[in-house]
This record gives structure tokens, C-alpha cells and sequence, in this order.
């Protein structure tokens, strides 16, 4: 194997200027996008296909072949039509859902640092990777191509997604033999797809896309996640029952009709159109779409969902567990304060250039907002802050981590070498000497007033330092100074907490800042009150057992200085209370809390990729009315997709009363298969996914959060498609009954069939304009508050009243033109139907 600096030269190079823009374009063009080797997606004809393979549709199929076969050819034309526009409106469905889905994949591509241009630090998506790229890597970053390493600081990854193996591997960037062949030993290297769990380090690309290590293993990680989410598979079990209820109404509607002598082949058409249109076979899909489009427009409230099942499951949350920095205040970190420890300003000013990971980038400083405003703050003093980083390098570092709370570089000084230290004054201070108790009492005194306290020190020696323990090297320090950086409120943040505490949510604080600056900041936001004594420290909690941590927990609205491993107790002990819990996090570490979380919630803009990895939710703002306004969206999309199940079991349950009814009452077949078709073409169609357009309902973050186990037919759900269906069904039936004792002149009237049909398909539109709310009246929320579905029933009539009255169509459908008193008899039988919803609403809200 080369030695860096010979890779570097041979892949044309150098690892402080990075690649120019140009070299970059041609790369691209020779090698390719860096992404792995992707199956094809599925041709169109295939998802068509699909469309026709329900076991229904294809009885309906073979129903319209024997139609033919025998001479109705009307009927057989008709019947391919209606599904053959089903399959349409089916491949359309899945089609959306696959676009909204692709869109929410695109915008999760994940990005990589890398360095270019003469030495420009730069963000971009790892696609756009192209060998002889230099590519920066830290704590909680997926590495996004193989890389030949060439600056290493403590860095360790964790390979076992590549090699299987659990424990991580400390990297290095030294030359290594020949014999080095096996991925596990070839340490100077880090590979596509790994994570990196510790510190920092710089490589060169070697290998991008599928050549890479884990692009020659590609096929053995193809498995893809279920796109069916609980409340799909809850539908679909749901249908199984419902199918072989029905069914055995159908054989016994069927057996009715033939007994009452009824032509065989009629009351067979009709029996299968009846199981087509009852069977709610396409609900489970048309759900699908609903979540689809509904994560799609959770986008738009800067929320990208990576798992579909967050849509469903966000209106349960009652606890949202927010990270303080970056989330409910700005991350726009600003020195408020400043002492320096008997030294000059200047050497304060140093230690923070020094100490510190932030680097210069296009636009500015890249790196920790506390980072790049301790630059800021030490350029503002008048130091050239570039020039001090490039005449004192590093030689060697100590990178920051959660549990010593602090970071150490060492750089050349006097002959010998310095070393500076800064983290928390808790952790910094007693490390050091002579410098008694003042300092503590000025960051405790900092903190209260809500500032962000760094202690900073430094130790001087002349032996060399080779691996030496943090721990033991961090000792025998001399305090250089203090500082107190201030992280405003997010602006948003106050209303949307209040929003949280009317919805029944409770917000609860996590941090790892001091708790006086915690509780400050919480006070100001509402999360915590007055007076209240409901802040818990890290090192308070890790003297409390599991059983005293579940007591505690509803009471403790803030958790300071927590370690990342605590936050998982937290969540446990809110959840030990029935509690659905929302977590945020942005850190490696904080990755198994998000997965113990019932949602975790990613930083999109501040976070790393494993956090963002183990979350099913990510701000793209990183801002915590973000979360709440997820859990807004979320709420309203599960309550359009109740009103869905609503409305088309009811009109099923109406077509089911109709057909099974009739019969028992002495009355001829209500309905011919072409209108059952229709109609459930027609109805199930456009105005049922017209609801995914629903507004919110008035009140929706006034309500308590939904009980995660909770059917999604509890309130009266079934019961109201049961009642509402049998009155349906019963204005359908007396219509018929009325129509078939009225006198033409030749008998009873002839055209009895269209009425019902009529009545049918408008009583379903009524209905749909009655439910778009569960509690409040249409004229309330407004008739044109969803126009696509205004437009959607408009639609539906036009169509139907074009069956009627259009002569070619008459045929088609065996239907005759009603007349104007006719035609009002049909609306208003169908106006019952939408006044009975309404009073039933208004017996609710009493």
C-alpha cells in the first residue's frame, strides 16, 4: 500500500487545496454519480398489471367474458371499461405514492465535508464525490466513499456494517505493509457506508459508487424497509374479515334471486359486482397514498419523514423531550461575557483560537456555533485568527466527548509544548490549581443568567507526549480564563411550547448545559415555572434507580448536564407512565435514545448521520415549533384518513343494506351490476382521496393526544358507517318502493332502477360533505375550504346526471331521463342523509 502523500500525488491532488471545480466536472463525467448499484425501478407495465391481478377483479373479468360469450355484448363493453378506468385511477394512486415517497428519499440524501478549490471547506451530497476528493470526517459521520487517510486525531470507526465485526477500529494514517490485505487490518483506510464513532481525521477518495468495498457487496445489503405501515396491516386484517362477511351476504343475495326466479347470469354479475364494490380491497393502498402525500406535505413545515408510520403515530405524542440548543434557542452563540485568569486578554483570546475545531470556510466560519463565536469574539479582539491557526498547528489533540465534557490541543511552544483545555467549568476547574473557589462562583453566576460558561486552561511542559490518557494528561492545569456565550430563544419557540401545553403535550428540556443556564432559559419559555424545583442534573439522575426515576420523571421538566447514555432512562421513564414520546437529538451518542424514542426527531442542519439515521423524523430547520408543527400536520392527517375509512365503509355498508334488503322485502333486484360499478367508481375515486385536502379541524391542537393503541374506528366509527349505511340503504329501498306503486299509464313506472341508482350515488355525495369534520357543520368550516373536493363532487354529479340524460349513455347504463320533480326527489331524499350527519354532530358537540 502507497503512503499518503504518493496517493495523493498519484489521484493529481493536494490534500490543503482540494480539487478545482473543473477537475471535478471531468472526474464526474469518467467515473459517475458516487451511489451504489440501484435495482431498476419497475416498469409501467408491470404496475399496471398488478391492477388487474385482485382476485375479484378478475371474477368481474371472467363475468364479462361469459357476458359476451352468450351475446350482451353492452354489458361486457361497459364492465371492461369501469375496470379498466379502476386499474387507471389504481396505477395513478400508486404512482403518487411513489413520487411522494421519491421526493421525501431525495431530500434525505446525505452530504459529506470535503475541502476544494485552494483549500475551501465546502458541504455537499456524497454523490457528487469523485476520487481525489478530500473529505473531512468527525464524530457521528457516515463515511461517504472510500478514503485513503492522511490526518488522523483519535479517530475510530465502527466497521461492522462492512466486516461484521462489533468493535471499532482505531484508524491511523501511517504506511502499512503488504501483507495488509484484509479489510479489518488496513487501518489507514476508511470505507463507504462505516461510522465513524470518535473523533476527526482527512482522507483522499479512492474509490467511489460501486467500486467501492461495500459497492462489491451491494447485492448482501439490498434488503429494502416495508413500506406497510401499522395501520395498514390493521386495515388489511380488517378487510380479510369484512371480505368473507360480505361474500356471504353476496351467496346469499345470489341464492335469493334465484330462487325468486331471477335470470342466473344477472344474479351472478350481480354478486360479484357487489363483492367488487363492498370489499374494501383498495383501502390499505388508498391509505398509502394518504400517508405518502401527507409526509410530502410535512416538507413543507420543514419535517422530512423517513418512516412512514411517524405520519400516523405523530398525533399520539404527549411528550416532546427537546434538546435545548440549536432547537429552542438560535444557535447563534454570542460572547456575553469574558474574564481572563491572570493573564493578558491576549492569551485567553489564543487559547480559544487554538482550542477549537471550527475552520474557515467559503461563507464564513464552518463548524460549532459556540466554536465559530469564540473566532468571531477572539477576530473582534483584533487577532488574525487564520494566521495564529497556520504558525501553531497541532500536534497532537484530545478531541471533545460527552463524558469528559472538555477538548485538549497541544502545539509547539518555547522549545517544549503547550497544551490548551476548555469544556465545562465543572469538569475544567477542579483539574486545576491556585485558583480557589472565585472562579466556580462567577460561572455559577454566569450560568443563572442563562449564559452557555467555558472554562479555559492550559499546561506547559518539555517531555514528549506519546499516547498518553486523556485523563491522566488533562491534570495540573492553570486556569487561562472564563467565558459566557449567550443562545437567545427562538423567537417562535415561546408560542409554540403554549401550543404544546394546550394540545396536552408536555415539553421537557434535555440538555448537556449547566442547569442554572438550562432552567433560565426554560423559565423564559414556559416549560418550566417559577419558583418550581424541576430541574434534574446528570449526576442526580445517575444516583436515582430505574423505580425512583419513573416517580420523578412527571415532575421534571429539565434535564441538564445529561450524558447522551441517560437520555434512554429518561425516555423509559416516561414511557413506564403510558407516555408516547417524541426525542430529539443531533449526536452520535444520542442515537440509541432516538431509537428508544416512540419518534425520534433528527437535526437536519446541525446533526449528525447516525442521528439522523436512527430518527424517523428530521427538522430541516432544527427548530422545535417545527416539532409541533409536525404533530399538527400529523393530527390532521389521521383524521382525513378516519374521515376516508368513514366514508367508504358507509357507502359500502349503503350498497350492502340495498341489495341484501331488497330481496327480503319482496322487491326486485334494486341495482344492476353496471350500477354498482359505477357507483364505486365513481364515488370511491376522486372525492374520497379528495379528504387527504382536508384543513385541520378547528380545535385540533386543543385536544388530548391519541392513545397509541387506540383503533382507528373508535368514537363511534363503525357505527356511524353501520346507521348511516342503513339509512342509505333504506331511502334507496322506499324510493323503489315508491316508484314501483306509481302509475305510468302501462303500469308501474319503468324507470324505478335510476332513481335508485340516483339516489344512491348522491346520497354518497351528501354524506362526504357531511363528514369533511367530525364535530363541527359544514357551514361552519365553510363549503369552499376544500375545493378539490368541491370540485371532486361536482365532478361525481356531472357524471352521473350525464348517465342519465345523455342519450348514448342511457344504453350503456339502462337508465331513462327523471324528471325535474324527479330529480329534486332524488337530491333531497339525499339531503336527508346529509341533515342526519349534521344533527348527529350537533348531538356531539352537546
Amino acid at each position: 500500500m502507497l503512503p499518503a502523500d504518493e496517493v495523493a500525488r498519484h489521484l493529481g491532488v493536494e490534500v490543503d487545496a482540494g480539487l478545482a471545480a473543473d477537475e471535478v466536472v471531468v472526474r464526474r463525467r469518467r467515473h459517475g454519480p458516487n451511489r451504489l448499484p440501484e435495482p431498476p425501478p419497475r416498469p409501467a407495465w408491470k404496475r399496471l398489471l398488478d391492477q388487474f391481478s385482485d382476485f375479484m377483479i378478475l371474477v368481474l373479468l371472467a363475468a364479462a367474458l361469459l357476458s359476451g360469450v352468450i351475446g350482451d355484448l353492452t354489458d361486457t363493453l361497459v364492465i371492461l371499461l369501469i375496470v379498466a378506468l379502476n386499474a387507471a385511477i389504481g396505477f395513478w394512486q400508486e404512482w403518487r405514492a411513489d413520487q411522494a415517497l421519491q421526493a421525501l428519499q431525495r431530500l434525505a440524501t446525505p452530504h459529506a465535508t470535503v475541502r476544494r478549490e485552494g483549500g475551501q471547506v465546502r458541504v455537499i451530497e456524497t454523490e457528487q464525490l469523485v476520487p481525489g476528493d478530500v473529505v473531512l470526517l468527525e464524530a457521528g459521520n457516515f463515511v461517504p466513499a472510500d478514503l485513503r487517510l492522511h490526518d488522523v486525531a483519535r479517530l475510530r470507526i465502527d466497521e461492522s456494517a462492512l466486516t461484521g465485526e462489533s468493535v471499532t477500529v482505531e484508524k491511523s494514517h501511517g504506511h502499512l505493509s503488504a501483507e495488509a490485505e484484509a479489510l479489518g487490518d488496513r487501518v489507514n483506510m476508511a470505507f463507504k457506508g462505516t461510522l465513524v464513532t470518535h473523533g476527526r481525521a482527512a482522507g483522499v477518495v479512492v474509490s467511489t459508487g460501486e467500486q467501492t468495498e461495500l459497492g462489491r457487496v451491494a447485492t448482501l445489503l439490498g434488503a429494502t424497509e416495508s413500506r406497510a405501515t401499522p395501520l395498514q396491516r390493521r386495515l388489511a386484517a380488517f378487510g380479510k374479515r369484512l371480505s368473507i362477511v360480505v361474500l356471504a351476504i353476496c351467496a346469499l343475495v345470489f341464492a335469493i334471486g334465484v330462487l325468486r326466479g331471477e335470470p342466473l347470469l344477472l344474479m351472478a354479475l350481480t354478486a360479484v359486482s357487489l363483492a367488487v364494490a363492498a370489499i374494501p380491497e383498495a383501502l390499505p393502498a388508498v391509505v398509502t397514498v394518504l400517508l405518502a402525500l401527507g409526509a410530502r406535505r410535512l416538507v413543507a413545515v420543514n419535517a422530512l419523514v423517513r418512516r412512514l408510520p411517524s405520519v400516523e403515530t405523530l398525533g399520539s405524542v404527549s411528550v416532546i423531550c427537546s434538546d435545548k440548543t440549536g432547537t429552542l434557542t438560535l444557535n447563534r452563540m454570542q460572547l456575553r461575557q469574558h474574564r481572563a485568569w491572570d493573564v493578558p486578554d491576549d492569551a485567553l483570546w489564543t487559547a480559544l483560537v487554538l482550542c477549537n475545531d471550527a475552520v474557515a470556510g467559503a461563507d464564513g466560519w464552518i463548524g460549532d456555533p459556540t466554536e465559530t463565536a469564540l473566532l468571531q469574539a477572539a477576530q473582534g479582539a483584533g487577532l488574525d485568527v487564520t494566521a495564529l491557526q497556520r504558525e501553531r498547528p497541532r500536534r497532537h489533540e484530545w478531541p471533545f466527548d460527552s463524558d469528559r465534557k472538555r477538548m485538549t490541543t497541544l502545539h509547539a511552544h518555547d522549545g517544549g509544548w503547550r497544551a490548551y483545555v476548555k469544556g465545562a467549568p465543572e469538569a475544567v476547574l477542579p483539574r486545576c490549581g491556585g485558583a480557589g473557589d472565585e472562579p466556580a462562583a462567577i460561572a455559577q453566576d454566569w450560568a443563572a443568567q442563562g449564559m452557555r460558561v467555558l472554562a479555559v486552561a492550559q499546561r506547559d511542559g518539555h517531555a514528549d507526549v506519546v499516547a498518553v490518557d486523556a485523563d491522566q494528561f488533562e491534570r495540573g492545569l492553570t486556569l487561562v480564563g472564563l467565558v459566557g456565550l449567550i443562545d437567545p430563544p427562538r423567537p417562535e419557540a415561546r408560542a409554540a411550547v403554549a401550543e404544546c401545553l394546550a394540545a396536552g403535550i408536555r415539553p421537557v428540556m434535555i440538555t448537556g448545559d449547566h442547569p442554572a443556564t438550562a432552567l433560565a432559559i426554560a423559565r423564559d419559555l414556559g416549560i418550566a415555572t417559577e419558583g418550581a424545583d424541576s430541574v434534574l442534573s446528570g449526576p442526580g439522575l445517575a444516583k436515582l434507580d430505574d423505580a425512583a426515576l419513573r416517580d420523578a420523571a412527571p415532575k421534571v421538566s429539565v434535564y441538564a448536564r445529561m450524558d447522551p447514555a441517560q437520555k434512554i432512562r429518561v425516555v423509559q421513564a416516561l414511557q413506564a407512565h403510558g407516555l408516547f414520546v417524541a426525542m430529539t437529538g443531533d449526536g452520535v451518542n444520542d442515537a440509541p435514545a432516538l431509537q428508544q424514542a416512540d419518534i425520534g426527531v433528527a437535526m437536519g442542519k446541525g446533526g449528525t448521520d447516525v442521528a439522523r439515521e436512527a430518527s424517523s423524523l428530521v427538522l430541516l430547520d432544527d427548530n422545535f415549533a417545527t416539532i409541533v408543527g409536525a404533530v399538527r400536520e400529523g393530527r390532521r392527517i389521521f383524521d382525513n384518513i378516519r374521515k376516508f375509512i368513514r366514508y367508504a365503509l358507509t357507502g359500502n355498508s349503503g350498497e350492502i343494506w340495498v341489495l341484501f334488503l331488497a330481496p327480503l322485502l319482496g322487491l326486485p333486484i334494486p341495482l344492476l351490476p353496471i350500477h354498482i360499478l359505477w357507483v364505486n367508481l365513481v364515488t370511491d375515486g376522486l372525492p374520497g382521496l379528495a379528504l387527504a385536502s382536508e384543513p385541520a379541524e378547528r380545535g385540533v391542537m386543543r385536544r388530548p393526544p391519541r392513545p397509541p393503541q387506540e383503533s382507528v374506528f373508535a368514537h363511534g366509527l363503525w357505527q356511524h358507517a353501520l346507521w348511516v349505511g342503513l339509512l342509505i340503504g333504506g331511502l334507496c329501498l322506499g324510493v323503489q318502493a315508491w316508484a314501483l306503486g306509481q302509475e305510468d299509464g302501462t303500469g308501474p313506472k319503468s324507470h324505478w332502477q335510476t332513481l335508485v341508482f340516483t339516489v344512491l350515488t348522491l346520497a354518497q355525495m351528501a354524506h362526504l360533505l357531511a363528514i369533511r369534520s367530525e364535530r363541527d357543520s359544514l357551514f361552519t368550516i365553510g363549503l369552499a375550504s376544500n375545493r378539490p373536493l368541491l370540485g371532486a363532487v361536482a365532478l361525481t354529479i356531472a357524471l352521473q346526471l350525464a348517465t342519465i340524460y345523455v342519450p348514448w349513455l342511457q344504453p350503456v347504463f339502462r337508465t331513462q331521463p327523471l324528471s325535474a320533480g324527479e330529480l329534486a326527489l332524488c337530491f333531497g331524499l339525499a339531503a336527508i342523509v346529509f341533515v342526519a350527519v349534521e344533527l348527529e354532530k350537533a348531538w356531539r358537540r352537546a
